[in-house]
């Protein structure tokens, strides 16, 4: 009896403005009719792999076991970049194999890698341009339909990793750097809350981030004035710097990449 998948997750940086997101919709749907596609976001940064790893590493767990999360954020789509099909403990990553799935899958444990060569579960005439209509839509189709894995090419055994930032540590400073902005402009940094607690321990600190210092972690965002900044733990596990009902990013003149500074005193 062929196994049940309860959805299809959609992670794109196609944004809502042209077809693309649609037409990927379209092909899976006339393969398999039943399914559920859920979108997780096509506002992705466009050809930006890290933002789109980081909204995956910290989504992708929410789903039904089962789930096929489809990542189109392609920038080397038409190269010789592979494309890759990946079965985890719990689910089943379609993607180009560019690092973007890296970072879930140091977590999730690795069943079996393949990658996608046979054109047979390709669209008839595909382009070099658009993969996630013409090879990755219809692939999630198919496996949705249950069919085994195998069938869609040969195995490999590993994927690229992304290079990611690291935070690291200097006498009593721990240095870390924004890797996300969402809709409201608040700075996630890829400090993490274990790291953050292990490093300042029973220690008083400071944060250092454009210009700015806060002595304290909020718990809310009510715990400070309207406009006024605060460093809280986001929704991710991350340290986050907001500012109360206005924009951080606008309000720091901050950035991805801007660097951030945990000094214990």
């Amino acid at each position: 009896m062929p196994r049940k998948i309860p959805c299809i997750s959609l992670l794109t940086d196609f944004g809502l403005q042209d077809n693309f997101v649609g037409v990927m919709k379209a092909v899976i749907l006339k393969i398999n009719p039943r399914v559920r596609i859920i979108d997780l976001c096509h506002r992705v940064r466009p050809q930006d792999i890290l933002e789109a790893a980081f909204l995956l590493k910290g989504s992708f767990r929410y789903f039904p076991k089962g789930t096929v999360h489809l990542v189109v954020v392609d920038p080397g789509v038409g190269s010789k970049r592979k494309k890759i099909l990946v079965k985890s403990r719990d689910y089943y990553f379609i993607a180009p194999d560019n690092g973007v799935l890296s970072p879930v899958l140091t977590d999730e444990p690795i069943q079996k890698i393949i990658e996608i060569i046979n054109e047979k579960y390709f669209l008839k005439h595909f382009s070099s341009t658009f993969h996630g209509r013409d090879i990755f839509a219809p692939v999630a189709g198919y496996l949705s339909l249950g069919k085994n894995i195998e069938v869609f090419g040969k195995r490999l055994n590993s994927i690229k990793q992304l290079d990611l930032a690291i935070p690291r540590k200097a006498k009593d400073k721990l240095i870390g750097e924004v890797i996300y902005i969402d809709h409201f402009g608040n700075l996630i940094t890829n400090i993490r809350k274990d790291q953050f607690r292990d490093f300042v321990a029973n220690s008083s600190f400071k944060i250092h981030i454009a210009g700015k210092e806060l002595r304290k972690l909020s718990r809310s965002y009510q715990e400070v004035e309207k406009n006024k900044p605060l460093a809280i733990f986001s929704s991710f596990g991350n340290l986050e710097i907001s500012v109360r009902e206005a924009n951080a990013r606008k309000f720091l003149s901050a950035d991805k990449g801007t660097l951030i500074q945990i000094v214990k005193k």
